[in-house]
């Protein structure tokens, strides 16, 4: 038995050793395929709570389908009202209804713009995972975070009613009828320093490479956020195609402005645009990428 006990503890100490080696990083041949140290990994930000994101994601879809000026809809904006810091409704003709909320900044006088729309495309059985829900998620879960004063300018976190056109009306009317939510805000907030805009972020291949009319000032901002977050791969250094969206009649009113959509999504318009669709993972890589840009705005 004793040479059974002196192998066994050898075996601890050699354990033990090796456990502080890989603790303090001190492990040897554990470079690169060429034989080079690998190279130490670089510290994270975290500034933006992914799952809880996600939950608020997830209560939106247990609304169902909420194509604006719906019941559904109405329910969730009350809903959406009660977690926006100072949340209240902006009127929009047709009955419709933007929700803000304000975090007050170091300079109350300079303000940006955070937006994303929280209606649904009226499609029957369409519940907007992606389209709609994660960039609300996302919003509302950067205004929870933001701290009063935190930052230089003052935060207005809109969600915009009435994005999508409305039942009968055809795509290609988009920009005649849909936008409506965002024409009103931005004629009301048309001194904004910059403008945000969260529209397809949570989808589970998610690529947002600049879109096209998007400010490539505050683009580059942006980037470098989520480079510092660790989540720069989700942000491509190209150039995709221009959208009319949200950020458009900002664009209009002179307001520079950006848009965080990642137009490859398969599921636009279609009913796969569900749970199944989105990934944690990608909405908080948006949430920490915007993040990160707020505080240089």
């Amino acid at each position: 038995m004793r040479p059974l006990f002196f192998v066994l503890g050898a075996q601890l100490i050699v354990a033990l050793v090796f456990l502080v080696l890989v603790a303090t990083g001190s492990l040897p041949f554990t470079g690169d395929s060429d034989g080079n140290a690998a190279p130490a990994k670089r510290a994270k930000v975290n500034r933006f709570d992914g799952p809880a994101a996600f939950k608020l994601l997830k209560m939106q879809l247990d609304y169902g389908p909420r194509p604006a000026g719906s019941e559904q809809s109405r329910k969730l904006a009350r809903k959406l009202r009660t977690l926006l810091p100072n949340g209240r409704f902006q009127s929009v003709p047709g009955g419709l209804r933007n929700v803000v909320g304000t975090v007050p900044g170091k300079d109350p006088e300079r303000y940006v713009v955070v937006g994303a729309h929280y209606d649904s495309k009226d499609i029957p059985g369409f519940l907007a995972a992606n389209d709609g829900a994660g960039g609300t998620a996302a919003v509302v879960q950067l205004a929870r975070q933001l701290k009063p004063r935190t930052i230089g300018p003052t935060v207005k976190f809109v969600l915009f009613d009435g994005e999508e056109t409305p039942r009968g009306v055809p795509d290609s009317q988009f920009y005649a009828r849909g936008l409506r939510g965002s024409k009103v805000a931005a004629r009301k907030f048309k001194k904004a320093k910059a403008m945000v805009l969260l529209d397809f972020v949570a989808d589970t291949e998610l690529s947002l490479p600049r879109e096209g009319t998007s400010n490539v000032r505050i683009w580059t901002r942006l980037r470098a956020g989520a480079k510092k977050a660790g989540v720069g791969s989700y942000f491509p250094d190209s150039v995709g195609v221009s959208i009319q969206d949200d950020h458009t009649p900002f664009l209009q009113e002179g307001v520079p402005s950006i848009d965080l959509i990642d137009w490859d999504f398969p599921c636009w318009h279609k009913a796969c645009d569900d749970l199944s669709a989105v990934s944690e993972k990608s909405l908080d890589a948006s949430g920490e990428a915007v993040a990160g840009l707020l505080p240089t705005l």
